[in-house]
């Protein structure tokens, strides 16, 4: 998967938890559960979301790393390819 269909992936996994959102007014660089105010149940229910639409494990420990929309494709991206991440 590209990375412009990964990013619409995690776009429309977020539309589930939070409708609301304009994907025009989300930033790339900022933190993601700031522009789009979800709470830790939103939250843990959006990773739930890219697990069961992409397939691919998260662990909670890599959680941390998830927070902006860039870093969220680069770490779904590198998951998806093989690639470690660090």
């Amino acid at each position: 998967m590209d990375r412009s269909n990964l990013r619409t992936a995690i776009i429309d996994t977020l539309r589930v938890i939070a409708p609301e959102i304009d994907e025009g007014e989300l930033r790339g660089d900022r933190l993601l559960r700031e522009q789009v105010d979800l709470d830790s149940m939103d939250w843990l229910n959006f990773i739930i979301g890219l697990h069961e639409r992409l397939h691919v494990d998260i662990p909670e420990a890599d959680y941390r790393q998830l927070v902006s929309l860039n870093a969220v494709v680069d770490y779904l991206a590198a998951r998806l390819h093989g690639a470690p991440n660090e």
